[in-house]
This record gives structure tokens, C-alpha cells and sequence, in this order.
């Protein structure tokens, strides 16, 4: 092409009306979406001060806390490889894909953790049981301008945002969107390859509860 070609292409794209927006709400696909089922939010985080006031998140990595909301039966004290899990990723230029920290079955995660009974987040796994295969429920909290590692899992999740800012996003593959804390729960399939960021000065805080069906196999 010519210098005059060139330029005008980019004028172009400069003379574009730009898209400001939407990208403060919700914009789903195949990867995120946003189901029917609904809960108070109001209720999730009067319940979530309750819970906090009577235990504590642990440090999943840098800038990336983690609650057990869930447990195997009769297991009082959850492993830190529990609050992970296996994950996989491509960490270098060979692209090769590398298998991360342990294989857990999420089907054993039947019992809700004590400090959660009686509170609205009990109301929440009884509807989520009742419709879908629930295994790990977690409360996850991520501090400002922070991003997790780019990677896939080996199940799909749900994810209910109770605290949230417009700069936190959900990357799914080529799709990203926000997800405000209205309630909603969204269907996130995190079989894909993905990440969490939270760009904003606040922190950013969901419920993300596993869906308990067998490993993908891509």
C-alpha cells in the first residue's frame, strides 16, 4: 500500500465512534451466561459480614483470597491444594500445556462448612443443589489491579458477584465482559481459557461454586 493508503486507512479507524459504555455491563456469549436463577444481594452481603466477622480468607496466591464454603463430609479442615485445585496452562513460548496442582474430585464437596449454616449463603447451595451438580462452593475475593494466571480448568463454574467495580472483568477465550452484583448467577465455562481481573481501585468479591461434572477432555 501507499503512504496515502496508509493514511487513510487509519483515519479510519480513527474517525470510528467509540464504544464507551457498554463495557460497564453485561455483554454474555456461548462462554458467559447469565441465567434465570436470581438471589437477594442485599441478603448475600449481610451474610457475608456475618461470615467474615467469624472467620477469615486465605491468601491463594498474590492479591487472591479464598473461603471454603463447602467441605467433604466429615472433613473439619480443607487442604490449600482444595481452595486450588488442578488447573492447566501454557507458561512458556513452546505453548506446550502443563497440568497444575492436584485433580480434585469435586463431587465429595457435599457439606456446607459450619460458620456458613443458618446464614443466606445455606439458602444459596440449597437452590444451586437442587438444579445443578455442585462441587467446590468458594468465596473469592481479589484485590485492586490484580489478574490471575491465564489458564483452563477442568470443570465449568458458576459465579454470583457480590462485590464488584466496572474494572472488574471476566476473559473467557476472545470474550470479556463485566459482571455486575445484582444477584445474577452466570453459567462461566472455565473449560475454556481464561482469567479474572480486577482493574479497579476496590476489591472485587464472588461466589464461585464448581459444577461437579467429569474432567473435560479437549
Amino acid at each position: 500500500m501507499s503512504i496515502t493508503e496508509d493514511k487513510r486507512e487509519l483515519n479510519s479507524y480513527i474517525d470510528r465512534k467509540v464504544d464507551i459504555h457498554s463495557v460497564a455491563s453485561f455483554k454474555g456469549n456461548e462462554h458467559i451466561i447469565r441465567l434465570k436463577l436470581k438471589f437477594d444481594i442485599k441478603k448475600i452481603r449481610e451474610a457475608l459480614d456475618e461470615v467474615k466477622a467469624k472467620s477469615e480468607f486465605k491468601t491463594a496466591a498474590s492479591g487472591f483470597h479464598a473461603l471454603a464454603m463447602t467441605r467433604r463430609k466429615n472433613h473439619t479442615v480443607e487442604s490449600d491444594e482444595d481452595l486450588v485445585g488442578r488447573y492447566y496452562t501454557r507458561i512458556d513460548e513452546s505453548y506446550e500445556e502443563v497440568a497444575k496442582d492436584e485433580l480434585i474430585d469435586e463431587s465429595e464437596f457435599t457439606e456446607l462448612v459450619d460458620v456458613f449454616k443458618g446464614t443466606y449463603f445455606e439458602t444459596i447451595h440449597k437452590e444451586l443443589s437442587a438444579r445443578y451438580p455442585i462441587g467446590r462452593v468458594r468465596i473469592l475475593e481479589k484485590d485492586s489491579f490484580n489478574c490471575n494466571s491465564w489458564h483452563r480448568d477442568p470443570e465449568p463454574r458458576i459465579h454470583i458477584p457480590i462485590y464488584t467495580n466496572p474494572g472488574a472483568l471476566l476473559i473467557i477465550n476472545h470474550h470479556c465482559t463485566h459482571l455486575p452484583a445484582d444477584g445474577s448467577a452466570y453459567f462461566t465455562d472455565t473449560r475454556g481459557y481464561h482469567t479474572a481481573l480486577n482493574g479497579g481501585t476496590e476489591s472485587r468479591t464472588h461466589l464461585v461454586a464448581t459444577l461437579a461434572y467429569p474432567e473435560y477432555q479437549p
